[in-house]
């Protein structure tokens, strides 16, 4: 094993003390920038998609714009969630999917291919019946209720990387950087792994809102990492 029997370690490590002072600091003065795009929380935060090309994906969700034209338009998380709540209200779930989708992939090209691809074999619906079902019952992370769930993706892990290669170089682990690329790799993260994930994020929130003026929302701290709002 060599290297990797630092793993517990680093995420203790990591856990036990979730930001320096001056992470803090920069994360505080991302939020209160000027025009506070996110004070009162992430449902304005948009990205840019091309309708057309979506033109061939049903159900559309009524929220959306037409699938016409090559226009940019922007959808809002604000937008995905009104989208899930109509979910929630007819028990289906295939226009979240989709909404989520193109939110996720915005507009770069092959976003629409790839979920024809998703939707096309089918029963779609019957499948995310089945995750909404789990989720609801075991939790994110087979804990219920558990921490709410929040999106993990290759740039906030990498994020991540740079921190705990940090860490691991204080605490003298055997080479920390290839210990922290293991961890916090760019996909195929472990149910244990997110576990940690959203147990440090719940844990810099609550550092952040008992320094700052940060809320109790972990999925600004989420987006304030994409946006690169630290970098380690």
């Amino acid at each position: 094993m060599g290297w990797r029997e630092g793993a517990g370690e680093l995420d203790a490590r990591m856990l036990k003390r979730p930001l320096p002072s001056g992470a803090v600091g920069k994360l505080g003065a991302w939020l209160a920038e000027d025009g506070a795009p996110y004070a009162d929380g992430t449902g304005a935060h948009a990205v840019r998609y091309i309708p057309g090309p979506w033109a061939g994906i049903r159900p559309w969700p009524s929220g959306l714009a037409e699938q016409v034209g090559r226009k940019p338009t922007l959808l809002s998380r604000a937008q995905v969630l009104a989208v899930a709540r109509k979910g929630v209200a007819t028990a289906s779930w295939t226009e979240t999917l989709i909404a989520s989708y193109v939110w996720g992939q915005g507009d770069n090209g092959y976003g629409a291919y790839r979920l024809d691809e998703i939707l096309r074999p089918g029963p779609v619906e019957a499948v995310l019946a089945q995750a909404i079902a789990l989720l609801t019952t075991d939790g994110a992370v087979v804990d219920v209720p558990g921490p709410r769930p929040l999106i993990l993706d290759q740039r906030i892990a990498r994020v991540l990387r740079a921190y705990t290669t940090r860490l691991g170089e204080e605490i003298g682990l055997e080479e920390p950087a290839k210990l922290a690329a293991w961890l916090w790799s760019d996909g195929g993260w472990t149910p244990h792994r997110y576990d940690v994930y959203l147990t440090w994020m719940r844990g810099v929130t609550d550092q952040l809102a008992g320094s700052t003026h940060w809320p109790l929302a972990p999925d600004l701290l989420e987006l304030a990492l994409f946006s690169g709002a630290w970098t380690p």
